[in-house]
């Protein structure tokens, strides 16, 4: 199948890169028709279909993926520029925060939308959109860098022998797996979140609100999360199913590992509340937080053997500056004996992760217990 991803990318002539994505059809699907719906013409609601690819336009250049960005002004050619008003410049005002520092999105940057005259369910869609678009840039980076690696088994990419990590021995100074860890400001206990914005009430709610919040999770009748995002209901339907679509995927990159991706994007972007979440994660599966606390510490430096820093050096250049990630970010997943199909996974994850955390950071705050 052919989508926005393959097209930027130019998978035509990196065959090992499409048969990695291949065995990704669902996240494929599921990508492309978050695009399809956030940029559809005739999306109902108060921004209009030149403000919506205005936007996506300003993250893609401010993620520095300029393929992405061009991909949008194309199809902004000939229509209408937005209305330079208040309400407009504050759009783009918190446009170009959330997409560049996303942890300064804070309350008073979010409020300022509704006080320019957007509606709840308009400040809530624009937020989806921030994320999606930030989401798709780091895709689109990553999976290029995978396609310019080359295949597997070429002599310049050809993977050193790997010794068998020692036995695990829990390092004393460290809590056991299943008690809080603290530290830097980071932590893996269970904390609550709290929206912003005036969330969904499931009693009053539209049929779709209602069957999307069934759908979801079990827990998100009573989760600001998911009532803040049922503004918006398709939109939710839409991100759950890439979000299964790539945290969930049988095969590949082991669970546990994936979850060390998106810990060390949620330390890098400051987001308490996703890296505690993926924190415990990491911990229920792998049954050990060493890793957990040297992401917390210096995600740059984390890692108890080569594999997982490789992860982690990978997912934060991709995080960070996906416009300058290439070939030589990707190549260490190789070495330490990743295959395509786990290095994609590791990309999607990493990606995920400046979507999801720019959702918990704009709307809402995460609260300790």
């Amino acid at each position: 199948m052919t989508d926005t991803i393959d097209q930027l990318a130019r998978l035509g002539h990196a065959p090992h890169a499409q048969a990695a994505r291949q065995q990704r059809a669902k996240a494929i699907t599921a990508t492309q028709a978050c695009e399809d719906l956030l940029l559809a013409p005739a999306l109902p609601g108060g921004l209009a279909l030149a403000e919506r690819l205005s936007v996506a336009q300003a993250v893609a250049a401010a993620s520095g993926v300029a393929t992405l960005a061009d991909h949008y002004g194309a199809r902004l050619a000939g229509l209408p520029a937005p209305l330079a008003d208040a309400r407009w410049q504050a759009i783009t005002h918190f446009t170009q925060l959330l997409a560049t520092q996303p942890a300064a999105a804070d309350r008073a940057a979010l409020l300022a939308l509704p006080q320019a005259g957007l509606a709840t369910p308009d400040v809530v869609l624009l937020a989806q959109l921030i994320g999606f678009v930030a989401y798709q840039a780091r895709l689109v980076a990553g999976v290029a860098a995978l396609a310019a690696l080359g295949p597997a088994g070429t002599a310049a990419t050809a993977v050193a022998p790997t010794t068998p990590d020692a036995p695990f021995v829990h390092p004393a100074n460290l809590p056991p797996p299943g008690e809080p860890l603290r530290l830097a400001g980071y932590t893996s206990e269970t904390l609550d979140w709290k929206a912003w914005l005036p969330v969904v009430d499931p009693a009053t709610a539209s049929a779709e609100q209602n069957a999307v919040l069934d759908a979801s999770h079990p827990k998100a009748r009573t989760s600001d999360f998911y009532l803040v995002l049922a503004h918006q209901p398709r939109v939710l339907a839409e991100r759950s199913e890439a979000f299964n679509a790539i945290m969930y995927a049988p095969g590949g990159l082991p669970r546990a590992e994936r979850e060390v991706a998106t810990t060390v994007v949620s330390r890098i972007n400051g987001c308490v509340y996703c890296a505690a979440v993926h924190a415990q994660r990491f911990e229920q599966l792998a049954k050990r937080n060493d890793v957990i606390a040297q992401i917390f510490a210096d995600p740059d430096s984390a890692g108890t053997n080569a594999r997982e820093r490789a992860l982690a050096q990978a997912s934060a250049a991709l995080t960070r500056a996906p416009g300058a990630f290439g070939p030589q970010h990707i190549a260490p997943l190789r070495a330490a004996g990743l295959s395509d199909l786990e290095i994609l996974d590791t990309v999607h994850a990493a990606a995920l992760f400046a979507w999801a955390n720019r959702l918990m950071l704009n709307l809402g705050e995460a609260v300790y217990p």
